[in-house]
């Protein structure tokens, strides 16, 4: 039982370590500080975790924008809101897109990756839960992979398999968004509070509206009444026809885009709640076939400072 002395000392030790942060690190194991230096740790690895959170959108974001501007930049594409794909359809974007991108699916990966290990963590015998959590890992996994597909298949080159890629990304990535949203309704109030699902079905309503926008107009406009060349086609004018249906289907695309940034920008808070380590787990002393013997095994962080 902790005596009302400890407790003052651990709310003292917990408010110190909200206000100095970082500063924790040279506090010393003694005693029963022990305890209070591992909470003061804990909450600055948090803070460091919030910046790795952002690097799949900060990375995702990048591609994009540098493969914008290197082909607006040439005149490979026009400045008003090309399609994501036409702006790495030439080269040298067409190289940088595709590079960035399939790092992106990596890093998407590993995002829903860790939110699936953490759901499961916190909810090990809700039946409902396990189910739509291993559903929301299937899409997530389809989702990336749909997104190297796009990176690597131009769709000047090869478009039935860019198309099928988008669908894959678009269509695969918005049930995942709806199937986390309906999680955290599960979830709430005893894992979290309402206004994380609230926040969540805003963004799952943004995405539901920008994909029935997109794909209603690239329907139209690709239904053949308005010429055989746009697949082709990067440079649009006013007069062309299509025009408006194209811009519609960019500016949907687009928003569509963002809303997945959004919807990733709501795990940040989430995962600042777990701290990720590799183990390797050494069967001997040796690399040689030989009798096992017990061996101190080596425990670090995922992510080290000294990487």
């Amino acid at each position: 039982m902790m005596s009302t002395s400890q407790k003052w000392l651990r709310f003292h030790y917990l408010e110190e370590a909200e206000h100095i942060g970082g500063l924790c690190r040279s506090w010393k194991y003694n005693g029963e500080q022990n305890g209070w230096f591992l909470l003061c740790q804990k909450l600055r690895f948090s803070e460091e975790d919030k910046t790795k959170q952002t690097s799949n959108i900060i990375w995702t974001a990048a591609a994009f924008i540098f493969s914008y501007i290197t082909a607006i930049t040439l005149h490979h594409v026009d400045p008003a809101l090309p399609y994501i794909s036409d702006t790495g359809t030439v080269a040298p974007e067409k190289c940088l897109f595709g590079a960035m991108l399939n790092i992106a699916a990596v890093l998407c990966i590993a995002t829903i990756y860790v939110r699936y290990k953490q759901v499961h963590a916190l909810n090990p015998e809700e039946s409902r839960i396990i189910k739509l959590n291993k559903a929301g890992l299937v899409l997530g996994l389809l989702s990336c992979f749909g997104l190297t597909v796009v990176a690597n298949f131009q769709k000047t080159a090869f478009f039935i398999v860019h198309v099928c890629g988008a669908v894959l990304t678009f269509g695969m990535g918005s049930l995942y968004m709806f199937v986390q949203t309906i999680l955290s309704y599960q979830m709430q109030p005893k894992i979290h509070g309402k206004q994380v699902f609230w926040i969540r079905l805003l963004v799952v309503i943004w995405c539901g509206v920008s994909a029935f926008s997109m794909l209603t107009c690239s329907s139209l406009l690709y239904s053949g009444n308005f010429g055989t060349d746009i697949v082709q086609k990067l440079h649009w004018n006013p007069e062309d026809r299509g025009y408006v249906l194209h811009m519609i289907t960019t500016a949907a695309e687009w928003s569509m885009s963002f809303s997945f940034f959004g919807f990733f920008l709501t795990y940040i808070r989430d995962f600042q709640k777990i701290s990720l380590r590799v183990e390797a787990n050494l069967h001997g002393l040796t690399l040689y076939d030989t009798a096992p013997c017990p061996v101190n095994n080596e425990r670090t962080r995922l992510l080290s400072r000294d990487l």
